[in-house]
């Protein structure tokens, strides 16, 4: 019993030098064959797998690549892409079939088994919903992802595989968990995707340092939705701040969705300061919000003509003495005009524009001086040659004065700003600008062209330059906010005169200014006198509701 355990625990102490032996005599060895096999001798599986989908061509057909690309970064539980279910239409059982689905319900609900329970949970499980071009092709159109954290791993695959999808036009993300620094990597990647992409759309998720603008630095996005987000007052103010500014202006975003937010009477400040320089934006919900009248006071007062503030006016200067002096430096750039009056307009543009505009500036209420047109008796011909055709492109004061002669001026100072727009004169540019446009892709087409809104003619009243308003604007949604009948009035006084100034307006430009203006389920009667006036004046601009009386009084006549 004794020499058992010596002899067995002798045998690994002698074994141990014989294989240090045999390793010391076979080193060279095993270094020829490390270096000749290196897979055999350090298997780097996980060091691999992440080159893997680099080395992947997506095909377009997001099924295959989302998994694909997952599985080479070796998840084994991801999100399936899955066909968006449509509703189905409402189905009336007749009175045969009414008695069977009854008895298959209590036979069903006698007998609960695993399989049902899980099929009753699919609808939660984490996927991704797409929407196709066609059902019989694999073309994928909008992409929805509902309910479950979108992490930095997944922006990452995401990035490789969105921008084979030629034909994709919407993103739709509801409580995804993005955070701020995700959102970046989320914004960067979509100019990576088709151009066809026009809508983005990030409902019900948070984010602490509210840096939803990122969205609106993208030339591409069209269509924003930020609902339920907790924007505040200081969101706000980065939203309008992103809307326009005295030095930079979003010109393609067309509508944005903020209803179900925190915004009160600060945030809508921010939010109306960003419209008065914006010429691009038709749509706007600040529905279900915290608006009270101080909020809606400064909404109204951008839709009606309110006072530029001085550091404005100095800009203006600044813009129209800019586009005189480079008319100047490049006389023969209208070479290649092929109308008499670019021609004309190059003649006139010298030392004495440059003091003409200085002075109109100044004396903002006095009339143009009888000898500064007795001057130049060919610069004189030349603004009424234009005031016939392309000085009245925004006629947007009453009746014409003397002084409009200056403000021609004025306008022709713009010219330069749409002249890079190849092949198309300034007369035609500005019959483009004029008419408004209900497909949005148009008005995205147009809102390239847009000037800089400091450089529209201007009112001089009482020493003081007024600009005409934000008419670009054709929807408002101030739904269940806290407006009260001092902020209905203020709307009032704007729809006025927006009605006002439209109807000169011939009907082939169609209408200006707000066509469907929404205050319901506010802080005030229903029935009282403001509000009824303000539903009376928008009835008939609203093109759906003009439509319906139309089809409704075709029979009546019939």
């Amino acid at each position: 019993m004794s020499s058992e355990p010596s002899t067995t625990g002798s045998s690994p102490r002698t074994s141990r030098p014989g294989t240090q032996k045999s390793s010391g005599q076979m080193t060279k060895k095993g270094e020829r064959a490390a270096k000749e096999k290196p897979g055999a001798v350090l298997p780097p599986v996980g060091e691999e797998e992440p080159k893997n989908p680099e080395e992947y061509q997506c095909s377009g057909v997001l099924e295959t690549d989302f998994a694909e690309l997952c599985t080479r970064s070796g998840y084994t539980d991801f999100p399936k892409v899955v066909t968006r279910p449509r509703p189905h239409p409402t189905f009336v059982p007749s009175a045969s079939m009414s008695e069977k689905p009854a008895l298959d319900d209590q036979r069903l609900s006698g007998s609960c088994s695993l399989n049902s329970l899980e099929s009753k949970y699919v609808f939660f499980r984490p996927t991704i919903q797409v929407e196709l071009e066609q059902e019989d092709n694999k073309l994928v159109k909008e992409i929805y992802i509902r309910g479950w954290k979108v992490e930095e791993r997944i922006l990452g695959i995401f990035s490789k595989c969105l921008p084979s999808l030629s034909q994709l036009q919407a993103i739709n993300l509801w409580k995804v968990g993005l955070t701020d620094t995700t959102l970046t990597t989320f914004v960067a990647l979509l100019p990576l995707c088709s151009s066809t992409l026009r809508k983005v759309s990030l409902e019900g998720n948070p984010l602490p340092e509210q840096s939803y603008h990122k969205f609106m630095a993208l030339d591409t996005i069209v269509h924003l939705s930020l609902r339920n987000n907790n924007i505040n007052d200081q969101g706000a103010k980065l939203l309008g701040q992103a809307l326009s500014t005295l030095h930079s202006c979003n010109r393609t975003l067309v509508s944005l969705n903020l209803g179900f937010n925190h915004i009160g009477d600060e945030g809508a400040g921010y939010i109306a300061e960003g419209l008065r320089l914006n010429r691009s934006l038709l749509w706007l919900s600040l529905a279900h919000n915290r608006i009270q009248d101080k909020g809606a006071l400064k909404l109204a007062e951008v839709l009606r003509p309110f006072q530029l503030t001085h550091t404005e006016v100095v800009e203006r200067r600044r813009l129209l003495l800019k586009g005189t002096q480079e008319r100047m430096r490049s006389p023969s750039s209208s070479r290649h005009g092929d109308t008499k009056m670019d021609r004309e307009r190059n003649q006139m543009m010298g030392p004495s524009s440059i003091a003409l505009v200085d002075k109109m500036d100044k004396m903002q209420t006095m009339k143009t001086p009888k000898g500064l047109g007795k001057k130049k008796d060919k610069s004189g011909e030349v603004v009424k040659k234009e005031e016939k055709s392309g000085s009245g492109q925004s006629p947007i004061q009453g009746p014409p004065k003397k002084e409009d002669t200056t403000k021609a001026g004025k306008g022709k100072v713009t010219i330069p700003e749409q002249k890079p727009t190849k092949g198309k004169g300034p007369k035609t540019g500005s019959k483009e600008k004029r008419s408004i446009l209900l497909d949005s892709e148009q008005l995205f087409a147009e809102a390239t062209e847009v000037v800089n809104p400091l450089l529209e003619p201007v009112e001089h009243r009482d020493g003081k330059v007024f600009m005409p308003g934000n008419k670009v604007l054709l929807h408002l949604n101030l739904l269940r906010n806290n407006i009260t009948e001092v902020g209905l009035e203020a709307f009032l006084t704007a729809v006025r005169y927006q009605v006002q100034f439209s109807k000169p307006k011939s009907a082939s430009k169609g209408p200006v200014g707000l066509l469907w203006l929404s205050l319901a389920k506010n802080c005030f009667d229903p029935q009282c006198p403001a509000y009824l006036r303000i539903q009376e004046l928008m009835l008939p601009r609203d093109p759906i509701k003009t439509k319906i009386r139309e089809e409704e009084a075709m029979p009546a006549s019939t």
